[in-house]
C-alpha cells in the first residue's frame, strides 16, 4: 500500500523491520530498551552484542541517577551497528499488557508518535525512515483501533509542514494487524490525508 501527502509518502510493506534499509530505523521498546520480545528482539538480533552492551549502559546510567525505567514515549538514539540505517532510534510504546497502560492507550499511543516524530526532525539527514507500528505486536493494542490511529497520526504528519523526510515506511510481520489495517484502511480511505498511489 502507498499514500502520496503534502510532504511525504506512506508505504507499508509486509516484512522483518530489521533487515529493511532506511536512512532511520525506529524500534519499538520496552522500558528498559531490553530487547527481549517481539520485533525488538529482532531488530538486537541483527544489530548484534554490541546493541545490547550499549543499552545495558543505559539502564545503569538511569539507576546512577536513581531515576526508573525509561517511561512510555521516551526515544533515545543509537548506533545502528548491523542495521542497514545510519540511525536507530528506540520508541518505547505503551504495553496494553499492563492495565494502567491499556486504560491511557488512546493518549499514550499518540504522545508516542509525537515523541518519535521530534526526534526524527532533529536528524537532517534523514530521508527515509522504516518502523514497525508502535504497540501492535507483542503489546497487544487492540488492532483495529490501532490500526485507525495509526493511519490518522502518520497521514496528519507527513501532510503536515513539519514533515522533514520523503518516506515513512510502516514494516508489518503481524498477519492480524494486515487484515485489521485493510478493513480500516477500506472504511476510512476517504477521510484520510493525502491520496491512494498504490497502483502508481
Amino acid at each position: 500500500m502507498k499514500r502520496t501527502c503534502k510532504n511525504g509518502i506512506l508505504k507499508v510493506f509486509y516484512g522483518d523491520l530489521s533487515k529493511h534499509e532506511a536512512d532511520l530505523i525506529a524500534t519499538p521498546s520496552d522500558n528498559r530498551l531490553s530487547g527481549r520480545e517481539g520485533i525488538d528482539a529482532k531488530v538486537y538480533n541483527v544489530a548484534g552484542e554490541e546493541l545490547r552492551e550499549a543499552c545495558k549502559a543505559i539502564s545503569v546510567e538511569q539507576r546512577k541517577l536513581n531515576l526508573p525505567p525509561c517511561p512510555v514515549s521516551t526515544v533515545k538514539f543509537n548506533k545502528p551497528y548491523n542495521l542497514s540505517s545510519k540511525y536507530l532510534l528506540h520508541v518505547v510504546s505503551p504495553d496494553c499488557r499492563r492495565p494502567v497502560q491499556d486504560q491511557r492507550r488512546r493518549d499514550l499511543l499518540p504522545t508516542t508518535y509525537e515523541a518519535m516524530f521530534s526526534a526524527i526532525m532533529e536528524k537532517k539527514d534523514v530521508k527515509i525512515v522504516a518502523a514497525a507500528p508502535f504497540s501492535m505486536d507483542i503489546f497487544s493494542y487492540p488492532h483495529r483501533e490501532g490500526a485507525k490511529l495509526t493511519f490518522s497520526l502518520l497521514l496528519e504528519w507527513l501532510n503536515s509542514d513539519e514533515c522533514t523526510i520523503d518516506e515513512y515506511h510502516m514494516i508489518v510481520l503481524n498477519k492480524n494487524f494486515i487484515d485489521a489495517m485493510r478493513t480500516v484502511y477500506r472504511e476510512t480511505e476517504d477521510q484520510l490525508p493525502g491520496r491512494d498511489t498504490t497502483d502508481e
